[in-house]
């Protein structure tokens, strides 16, 4: 039995010690938008914050995440409001086919948390680690650098 906070809300939940992060979102806790690609943490569609730190969600078990605060793409909209940081991916056209932009909306969360204001070539050394086969970054890089300007 683990119990951690997911976008503000406590879940409680049995799981078997193997169970991934990403499984026990979408199938315990109905968090859908922790997308599965490679299955082996190398492609950051799977990318959620663990205490503030971005984590493969396909390779972190969910053990790991008892008593800890885990954040996913749900979470970042207020009701209908969303976040800067979904506003600037949808005004700079940051986003084509939207499997790898949950995880790209989440690296680019820790990001500006740890860096309010990064450099695109900052911004390009975060992101090593979320792969898109869409939009060849330009325009994801140009969207969160101007959400750190705002």
């Amino acid at each position: 039995m683990i119990r951690f906070t997911v976008n503000g809300e406590v879940h409680e939940l049995d799981v078997e010690p193997r169970r991934t992060l990403a499984d026990a979102l979408r199938d315990e806790c109905g968090l859908t938008g922790t997308h599965l690609a490679c299955e082996h943490g190398v492609c950051g569609a799977c990318t959620v914050l663990v205490d503030g730190a971005p984590v493969s969600a396909c390779t972190y078990l969910a053990v790991e995440a008892d008593g800890r605060e885990v954040a996913t793409v749900e979470g970042l909209a207020d009701g209908d409001r969303l976040d800067p940081l979904q506003e600037a991916f949808i005004e700079h056209g940051a986003v084509q086919c939207g499997f790898c932009t949950s995880g790209m909306l989440m690296a680019a969360k820790a990001l500006l948390a740890e860096d309010p204001a990064p450099t695109a070539e900052r911004v390009a050394r975060y992101l090593r680690g979320n792969i898109c086969r869409c939009t060849g970054y330009r325009k994801v890089i140009e969207a969160i650098v101007a959400c750190g300007r705002t």
